[in-house]
């Protein structure tokens, strides 16, 4: 028998410490490990991005018939956006839509945006036609009539920064009708803290600083008003100074105004909601808001809470602080994101923080399969106060929650890639500092 490392052989004889560099041997990794390629990071992205552009047509459709239609005058309460494997008008479409925008950018290639572009400009070509019938249910309802902020916020970011991409689309529209609901008619606490009443009444839902904050500070830049600088900010403090633990740098899932007692679930989505609205935030915030301090702050320390956490494999575990939940893949690429770019725009410390993120983003490339869809992926979740709810949640290749994450988290770490050098020094893979 014939084993080698790197150059040493030993023929027949029991390996030990005196005649082997036992250092050198093969570690069995779970995910690979160690040096990534632009190449192939792009090529992940690409299989979904393709997958995603053959399975989300942008067609009108009358319901009895199926027949397709063209001339949007002709809509009625009857026309539908034919379905395909995922909605047009959710927010994890909002996510996916940015995210697509992001990786145009950083990758120059055109199809990442125009994806976006088609699609927001088929959604604002169909807007004042929908919006002039009579009937309220039809197929634009949730963007005509918005009744809760997962309506309204991914979307309306998205929306602006793809106005801000050269659309020739009329989106404004669009966009201040979500504003307006944000602003003026979501449910609030006494405070000003945007809330929910369900479960039960006066209840913050972590999920909820993204499906807001991220649109109020991108209506920040698109109007330059501070005054949605400092509502984007001020939703921050309010939800983190009643859900960040401090000690372990996480958040709560769910806040109850009337509990003595608050049940900590770290959901890890919900924590992947709170990291990426921080993040959206300090990309638009002027460097001179007085808020850039205090955001800044809870990113690193939420970041360091997440890094102490992170599994052998490189994902994340579905309850983050619990190793026997499941490990799951968009909050693993949330994280991936949200780390790269925070490096990238030299937040964070890429010396600490980028083996980390290439380990995380080598763990979320082994759930894209071959045609391009996202495996491992937990499916819309409720808020709960008991652990068994969260730790049996399904997981399915159409949740759609996974698929923007992955293509953002893909882009950003070409970026890094683009940016930085590694090594892999005793084995190990390390940023080398210019």
């Amino acid at each position: 028998m014939l084993v080698s490392f790197s150059g040493y052989a030993q023929t027949g004889k029991q390996m030990t410490d005196s005649n082997t560099p036992l250092h050198l041997l093969q570690p069995d990794y779970p995910v690979p490990y160690g040096m990534v390629k632009k190449e192939e990071v792009k090529g992940v992205i690409d299989r979904v991005r393709d997958y995603l552009t053959a399975v989300t047509p942008t067609t009108v459709i009358d319901k009895t018939t199926q027949k397709e239609i063209t001339d949007f005058s002709k809509v009625n309460a009857n026309s539908l956006l034919k379905p395909g494997d995922f909605r047009l008008l959710s927010y994890e479409w909002g996510v996916t839509y940015s995210a697509m925008l992001a990786a145009g950018e950083i990758t120059g290639d055109a199809k990442y945006t125009d994806y976006t572009k088609d699609r927001v400009k088929f959604i604002a070509d169909l807007y004042p036609h929908f919006k002039a019938l009579s009937e309220q249910k039809n197929a634009l309802h949730s963007i005509l009539h918005p009744g809760a902020l997962d309506d309204a916020g991914a979307l309306c970011a998205a929306f602006i920064k793809t106005q801000a991409a050269g659309s020739d689309a009329d989106i404004r529209p669009i966009v201040d009708n979500f504003m307006t609901y944000i602003m003026e008619k979501e449910f609030r606490l006494n405070d000003g803290t945007l809330a929910r009443n369900r479960p039960l009444k006066n209840t913050l839902w972590l999920d909820d600083l993204y499906m807001s904050v991220p649109a109020i500070v991108q209506m920040g830049k698109l109007t330059g008003e501070t005054k949605y600088y400092d509502a984007a900010v001020k939703q921050i403090e309010l939800f983190s100074k009643r859900m960040f633990n401090e000690k372990n740098g996480l958040y709560m899932h769910g806040w109850v105004e009337d509990m003595d007692v608050h049940p900590e679930f770290h959901w890890a989505r919900a924590n992947g909601w709170a990291l990426l609205t921080k993040v959206e935030v300090l990309s638009v915030l002027p460097k001179d808001h007085p808020g850039r301090p205090m955001v800044m702050d809870l990113l690193k320390k939420h970041i360091r809470g997440l890094a102490a956490l992170q599994s052998g494999s490189g994902f994340w575990h579905q309850l983050l602080d619990k190793n026997d939940s499941y490990l799951e893949t968009s909050a693993t690429a949330i994280y991936a994101y949200c780390i790269a770019k925070s490096i990238n725009e030299g937040w964070i410390d890429g010396l600490a923080h980028a083996p980390m993120t290439l380990l995380a983003w080598n763990a979320v490339a082994t759930m894209v399969n071959n045609t391009g869809q996202v495996e491992g992926t937990c499916v819309g979740t409720g808020m709960a106060f008991d652990p068994a709810f969260y730790y049996h949640r399904p997981i399915n290749k159409f949740a759609a929650h996974g698929y923007g994450p992955v293509i953002a988290a893909g882009a950003e770490v070409i970026r890094l890639l683009q940016n930085n050098d590694f090594e892999i020094n005793d084995s190990s893979l390390q940023l080398l500092r210019k």
